[in-house]
């Protein structure tokens, strides 16, 4: 059944495997004591767990699909060969295939991977915001979205650890139950580190009845999903393609909306720079969604843009 569908359907089954995986690998690193950290730069820890995930994630992937692009956070000084992750999620491969991607070949597919989205937070024990990011792109665009949360549930003895959510625009979602955020209510996220006053403009500008301050872009879009906040607000260039690529694809299949602060969509192709330069608003309704970029003032907008 495998050999025989299409490539977009078994790389995302694939996706959804070697996701899993590097959740194994995260929670084995955390578990050891020495999370083997490095600094990259100023509020910028990479951990050995951010490596190993990487390379399980980037190896699987290109061994499977050699001839796709897989563009990866982490600055790697050296390949290494990686255990070949034999499993494959079965109900994301029997899906529908949508029909515009039933017959596109591997190449035509760009991968953006944050192996540890939340470092410094998985640093710091705030294990809930630590995800693991696979967007897949097809024609600039995000097609399928895999996030792995290795600490869903850890606070909960009784309750199985981690969990992994996909959706594929078009055709669904898995792995969660979409709900809507409370109705009258504007609970806004965004970011608990890299505050500016720009930001903070943006925030003060719309009047919001609570701010949630978390890390990881990641989990943040994750509490969108959950109806635990309205949007997701950050009017700074600091994320880039791999934090995007993957929750976006999972907002549009489930009727949301990802986009730069001006409303505008990022492209995903892999000549692209990496850095999302237009800032990230979020919402999970389009109607939602409309309504913040309608209400972000010009001289914000201006002072965000390229």
């Amino acid at each position: 059944m495998a050999s025989t569908s299409p490539v977009f359907l078994r790389l995302m089954a694939n996706a959804v495997a070697v996701a899993n995986h590097a959740g194994n690998i995260i929670r084995e690193v955390m578990s050891k004591g020495d999370l083997g950290i490095v600094e990259k730069g100023v509020n910028d820890p990479q951990t050995e767990a951010d490596r190993r995930a990487q390379q399980c994630i980037i190896g699987n992937l290109n061994k499977k699909f050699p001839l796709m692009s897989v563009i990866g956070e982490e600055d790697l000084a050296q390949e290494i060969d990686v255990e070949l992750v034999s499993d494959i999620d079965k109900e994301v491969l029997n899906l529908k295939c949508p029909e515009d991607l039933v017959n596109v070949p591997e190449q035509d597919f760009v991968v953006w991977v944050d192996p540890l989205d939340g470092t410094a937070e998985y640093t710091e024990g705030m294990l809930d915001h630590v995800t693991v990011l696979i967007g897949i792109a097809h024609k600039n665009r995000p097609v399928g979205g895999v996030i792995h949360q290795p600490y869903y549930n850890y606070k909960n003895d009784k309750a199985g650890l981690g969990r992994t959510l996909w959706g594929i625009p078009g055709v669904g979602v898995g792995g969660f139950n979409p709900v809507a955020p409370p109705e009258g209510k504007r609970l806004v996220v965004t970011t608990r580190s890299h505050m500016t006053p720009v930001v903070q403009q943006a925030l003060d500008s719309l009047k919001p009845d609570e701010i949630l301050r978390v890390g990881g872009a990641g989990y943040k879009v994750m509490l969108l999903m959950e109806g635990k906040a309205t949007a997701y607000v950050f009017a700074s260039p600091g994320c880039k393609k791999w934090d995007t690529c993957a929750p976006e694809a999972i907002l549009t299949a489930m009727g949301g909306r990802l986009t730069d602060i001006h409303g505008d969509p990022y492209s995903y192709a892999s000549t692209e720079m990496h850095p999302n330069r237009r800032g990230v608003l979020a919402a999970a309704k389009s109607d939602d969604h409309k309504w913040f970029v309608e209400n972000i003032p010009d001289a914000v907008k201006q002072l965000v843009k390229s």
